[in-house]
């Protein structure tokens, strides 16, 4: 008999967090912090769900952010609060992938905290690693 671990496969991972067994396997799989194989099921690596589930959430997850629903925050506020630069919200509203500005009476155009709240759960859960 053989003995197999208890893990999920690529395609298992993929189901979970609504991905492609492709983008798993292709992208999330090749980065330095993604836990090695536990066994194999048939031709399939598994691998251990708490160790994906950690890595997916310090690596891989975007973290929640809180910000005051009726605030106005700045493009460079957002950044400091989110990591999403202000370079990237200015070109994802010019493709129409980031919300208009709630407040356009300065300079500095201003979104409040729950439209830019609505804005993030709309985007991939992916950050870049601190190098």
């Amino acid at each position: 008999m053989v003995d197999n671990p208890e893990g999920e496969t690529y395609a298992d991972i993929a189901a979970r967090h609504g991905r492609s067994e492709a983008h798993v396997r292709n992208v999330w799989a090749r980065r330095p912090q993604w836990p090695g194989p536990i066994g194999r099921r048939g031709r399939h690596l598994i691998f251990d769900p708490a160790a994906v589930d950690e890595a997916v959430t310090d690596h891989i997850g975007r973290p929640a952010v809180h910000l005051e629903p009726h605030r106005l925050y700045t493009a460079k506020e957002i950044e400091a609060a989110t990591g999403i630069t202000a370079a990237t919200i200015r070109a994802d509203r010019a493709k129409g992938r980031w919300p208009a500005p709630d407040d356009t009476s300065s300079r500095a155009h201003r979104w409040k905290g729950e439209t830019v709240t609505q804005a993030l759960a709309g985007r991939r859960p992916y950050r870049k690693a601190a190098d």
